[in-house]
């Protein structure tokens, strides 16, 4: 087994997942991309360790790690290990655009993008780790494979686990698009899933079970029931303590008729449109609350891309 010489960059989207019923199922690939590029490099130390050098620029600058417990070093060494071989020296730089803790996908980029990084500078390292192999690790590193499924394959995205994670990926409408409103500040998935309670009543599992149908049909082809579609019973609610003003912003939206969500474990919010240069995307974008950022995004097809 060789290393393959020079730098690789491989490109990660963003990622919503949940998308209102669809907890912990359902999610949707976004053109906002992380860039990743890594070198296998001769060690320099004079003992023969391993040496790692780690630079970020971008989102998560000056609080990220930047030794061995960086989350895309994680995913690298995970896939090195599953090949049979760890390089001597290894060189990261990442350019992020997804904001960190803000319910948009981070975790998951960094994973895929660090797996499918490692497999790129091995020689004939797809033969090695296939995708499955791969997503599988992706979904065992993350916890859950909502977002991980949408990061590696693009598009939109059923996931869920029996007898390990699967993924199946289903159309979408080309006329849909989404505006995200990001707040300043994030809430960690854990403290926000931290507030769900252990049941919920059985009339509202089968409400959602009946939305999350509805939400797959109107993404593939029925745009204009995205409304009824987005309604979810089972945790948004139980996160207001959280996030009041995220979810303020949704009952807002939602009451004027836009098909607005939490997006992930938030505290961002996400209003699905009609196109990235709409009129009703600019309406949208125009009642982002101040202090916080908004994005017209397109549905990324792709997943993540070696350049």
């Amino acid at each position: 087994m060789t290393f393959v010489e020079g730098p690789v960059t491989v490109t990660v989207p963003a990622t919503s997942a949940n998308l209102g019923p669809g907890y912990d199922s359902l999610g949707l690939a976004l053109d906002l991309r992380d860039e990743l590029t890594a070198e296998v490099v001769s060690t320099s130390s004079t003992t023969g360790d391993r040496t790692l050098e780690v630079t970020v620029e971008g989102a998560g600058e000056g609080t990220v790690p930047l030794d061995e417990s960086h989350l895309v070093v994680r995913s690298m060494r995970a896939a090195f290990d599953i090949i049979g071989k760890q390089p001597a020296g290894l060189r990261l730089h990442c350019h992020n655009r997804i904001p960190h803790a803000r319910g948009l996908g981070s975790s998951s980029a960094a994973i895929i993008g660090g797996l499918v990084l490692a497999r790129a500078l091995v020689a004939g390292g797809e033969l090695i780790l296939d995708d499955e192999t791969l997503f599988q690790k992706a979904a065992e590193i993350e916890g859950h494979p909502d977002n991980v499924a949408p990061a590696f394959h693009g598009g939109f995205t059923i996931a869920g686990e029996d007898d390990g994670f699967f993924a199946v990926r289903t159309a979408v409408d080309p006329r849909v698009s989404v505006v995200v409103f990001v707040p300043a500040t994030g809430v960690e998935t854990k403290a926000a899933r931290g507030l769900l309670p252990e049941t919920v009543p059985h009339s509202d599992a089968a409400a959602d079970a009946g939305r999350t149908a509805l939400l797959v049909a109107a993404l593939s082809d029925a745009p204009e029931h995205l409304h009824r579609a987005t309604r979810d019973f089972l945790h948004q609610e139980y996160r207001r303590p959280a996030m009041p003003e995220s979810l303020a912003l949704v009952d807002e939206l939602r009451a004027d008729g836009v098909a607005a969500i939490v997006s992930g474990a938030g505290p961002t919010v996400l209003a699905f449109s009609s196109g990235v240069e709409s009129a009703e995307t600019t309406k949208l974008a125009a009642r982002c609350p101040a202090g916080w950022a908004c994005h017209a995004l397109s549905v990324d097809m792709d997943g993540v891309r070696i350049l």
